[in-house]
């Protein structure tokens, strides 16, 4: 597996995406097989035995239910494992990420400001 490593993007983040001048913070992180197709914003999870990354859901019981990034750029990991740009912190539009099931803004805002993410 890839070590973590910090990283600054090679392309700009999307206007929308970004609310605000809070400083954002991004790290390479691998998002796991089978999470399917991503658009930049999606709400992530990191799954406790593999740290890999998946769209967080809250009935999830592999310790991905718990918020812990925001994807900065579209992937597809549907068939493999992918190498891709997360925020670990910023200030975001909330109306431009993509929640898991049983998440939404309200119910993620705490766990994410805890991480210095704001909505």
């Amino acid at each position: 597996m890839t070590s973590a490593s910090f990283s600054s993007l090679t392309s700009q983040p999307l206007p929308s995406l970004i609310a605000g001048e809070f400083p954002r913070i991004t790290r390479l992180v691998t998002v796991a097989s089978g999470a399917g197709v991503l658009k930049a914003g999606a709400v992530l999870g990191r799954i406790a035995a593999s740290k890999k990354f998946t769209l967080s859901a809250a009935a999830a019981n592999d310790g991905s239910e718990a918020v812990r990034a925001i994807l900065a750029e579209p992937v597809d990991a549907s068939l493999s494992d992918v190498i891709a740009v997360v925020y670990l912190t910023g200030e975001f539009n909330a109306g431009e990420l993509t929640f898991g099931a049983g998440h939404s803004a309200a119910s993620a805002a705490d766990a994410l400001r805890d991480l210095s993410i704001f909505l």
